[in-house]
């Protein structure tokens, strides 16, 4: 038997770091939005005892080191449930290292792909807990949509969702590791921090123009993305209404209201970014399909 699970990225419309934590986190701030962008998790069950990993591309590991590997050893740990041999297969299409969770994502769909497929019954918020352990977007990941995520990323509450709209993602040629970007904040700190209070007015209100105008990442603020300037003004020349990186990098994002405007600057960012797609915006973090 087998079960097939589409695993979405995400964009963080606001990101702020709130305070360092004595255990070495951060407590942030952040609004966080699903986007049709995912990676596709098949979870296989056979007599191997072992867990296995397969993947469409070469370099993601497929040991223990893999998100989904640590997050298929805690759903049998936490439920008890005896794994008589399992292989996990990660079609990747999120970017890797990108700061769209791609790796949260994979991780996500595991959990949810092991509670159908064993019939664990577990609700959204049991397997939050088991993910937590895991990483601190994995419980967004699981649950998706538009959130508000505080703590380690782990305290979700909800917000109104976002309204139709078109969003570009252009990500360079290049990744950033997370906790050297967390590393920066610790040592040079920020110099602005973002209007938390107006951007939840904005999104109250689901006043798309106003939520663009006001998305801000503190990430931006120290670390140094290649071409991230010349890709924000393209998308801004081509209508974008806010535009914004992601998590800690260094994929750009733009909102658009029309599909075409989003589609033409995504043809004028090819010398710019190795990875662009246009897409929108999606309620959940994952889905069933098989």
């Amino acid at each position: 038997m087998e079960i097939k699970v589409n695993a979405y990225a995400k964009i963080n419309l606001m990101l702020d770091i709130v305070a360092t934590r004595t255990d070495g986190y951060h407590d942030l701030f952040m609004i966080m939005q699903s986007i049709g962008l995912y990676d596709t998790i098949t979870v296989t069950q056979n007599k191997s005892k072992k867990i296995t990993i397969t993947c469409n591309i070469d370099d993601i590991p497929l040991d223990e080191k893999n998100i989904a590997h640590k997050s298929a050893t805690a759903f049998f740990k936490d439920t008890k449930i005896k794994n008589c041999g399992i292989n996990i297969d990660i079609v990747k299409r999120i970017p890797h290292a990108a700061g769209l969770a791609g790796g949260s994502a994979d991780g996500a769909g595991v959990l949810v792909a092991l509670n159908e497929l064993f019939k664990a019954e577990l609700t959204p918020e049991q397997l939050c807990d088991i993910g937590v352990k895991i990483g601190a977007d994995v419980p967004f990941c699981i649950k998706g949509g538009t959130l508000l995520a505080q703590g380690i990323g782990d305290v979700l509450n909800k917000v109104k969702p976002l309204r139709k709209c078109f969003i570009l993602i252009a990500k360079p040629d290049c990744s950033v590791n997370t906790g050297y970007a967390y590393k920066q904040f610790d040592e040079v700190g920020k110099v602005h921090t973002p209007d938390k209070f107006g951007m939840l007015c904005a999104m109250q209100s689901r006043d798309l123009r106003d939520i663009a105008q006001r998305m801000e990442n503190v990430f931006e603020q120290f670390i140094e993305v290649p071409n991230k300037v010349e890709i924000k003004n393209i998308m801004r020349e081509n209508g974008a209404i806010g535009v914004c990186m992601s998590g800690s990098g260094p994929t750009v994002f733009g909102i658009f209201e029309e599909k075409e405007q989003a589609e033409k600057a995504a043809q004028q960012l090819t010398n710019l970014a190795k990875d662009i797609k246009v897409t929108t915006p999606v309620s959940k973090g994952c889905k069933v399909v098989k």
